[in-house]
């Protein structure tokens, strides 16, 4: 296992990921390919990220099977543990009563406090029902920005490798389907000035492909009027 500097990124390890890294290998396909992550995130990125963890990490991790318990106690044992704060209490309580956090779910709120407050730049999870969850997020961030926290970003292990592979492209690496796309559409684009002009454009190829069998589809509902009934 390798030890980290401070300048590298932290990021707060979620139960739900250790959990996926010692389970047993999945037949359904979604879940055997959270599982790869995991194991590659362990693996490829231990040298790049300073990975923390906190004592609701570890209570939850001892709950169930005694095997599973020592596999995930093992597997977590190098990292960090973020002390715990009242000021995380607190946080947390305003995620529960905001309801960006259901009420019955504290320690998950207790994960996102503890991993904001002690500045943690990222918090890796597989709970999409209460944490990586998109209207999650945006309603966990503003409530962390309103008592004055800078959110942690929120997510699964396969986003935060994307998106750190693709921090490491060189800034003169070309792909040359892009590139090859870039100058479609600007060869595209070159022939209007307005919208006007594409539109009327559009309409006359809209009448060629359809001719030539290409299915046509509209699901466009006009907007409810004020004071009209929905």
């Amino acid at each position: 296992m390798i030890y980290y500097t401070a300048d590298k990124p932290r990021v707060y390890i979620e139960t739900t990921v250790v959990s996926y890294l010692v389970s047993r290998p999945s037949p359904d396909p979604t879940l055997a390919s959270w599982q790869r992550a995991t194991r590659q995130l362990w693996e490829d990125y231990v040298d790049r990220f300073e990975f923390v963890v906190s004592d609701i990490v570890l209570n939850e991790a001892s709950e169930g099977d005694p095997r599973a318990v020592q596999q995930r106690l093992e597997a977590l044992s190098p990292f960090t543990v973020l002390e715990s704060l009242s000021e995380a209490d607190i946080l947390a309580q305003k995620l529960l009563e905001a309801g960006a956090v259901p009420q019955k779910s504290a320690p998950d709120a207790e994960h996102i406090a503890i991993a904001t407050v002690h500045g943690s730049e990222y918090l890796v999870s597989w709970n999409h029902k209460h944490i990586v969850n998109a209207n999650k997020r945006e309603h966990i961030n503003k409530v962390c920005q309103a008592a004055g926290f800078k959110p942690v970003t929120i997510y699964t292990p396969i986003e935060l490798m994307e998106e750190f592979q693709m921090k490491e492209i060189p800034e003169d690496y070309t792909d040359p389907v892009l590139e090859e796309c870039y100058r479609m559409k600007e060869a595209f684009a070159a022939k209007f000035n307005s919208i006007e002009e594409l539109s009327a454009y559009l309409k006359v190829q809209n009448e060629k492909f359809k001719k030539q069998g290409w299915k046509y589809v509209s699901y466009y509902k006009p907007p409810a009027v004020s004071g009209e009934d929905v």
